[in-house]
């Protein structure tokens, strides 16, 4: 759909300039960070609009980055999402998809430990 949303309530604590990744902590202390693409940091910002800004409270579903998909690829880039527990240490991690998901869908089930 060319958005990402918040996955849960939390803090943004970077939005980076280019718009194409996003740090966040969420309301129970993870610690995230989604990046939008492989390499898309080369784009300096073309196709993508940061929909927010470092400090700023979300909640789960709010829209942080819009992007345009088929251009991104037009431009030679892959657009898988990763998105990264930052603080695994703190975590036990487990997959709740095994396929691709929608805003909304369950994608990590974290239990603090």
């Amino acid at each position: 759909e060319g958005r990402i949303v918040a996955p849960a309530d939390g803090t943004v604590d970077v939005m980076f300039e280019t718009g194409h990744a996003v740090s966040m902590t969420t309301a129970d202390g993870a610690e995230l960070l989604i990046h939008v693409g492989i390499d898309t940091v080369q784009l300096e910002g073309k196709h993508y609009k940061a929909c927010c800004k470092a400090g700023q409270q979300v909640k789960k579903g709010d829209v942080l980055i819009e992007f345009d998909p088929a251009a991104i690829k037009a431009e030679g880039y892959q657009i898988v999402t990763p998105i990264l527990v930052c603080n695994p240490d703190a975590f036990t991690v487990e997959p709740a998809a095994s396929s691709a998901v929608a805003a909304g869908d369950a994608l990590l089930t974290l239990k603090k430990k």
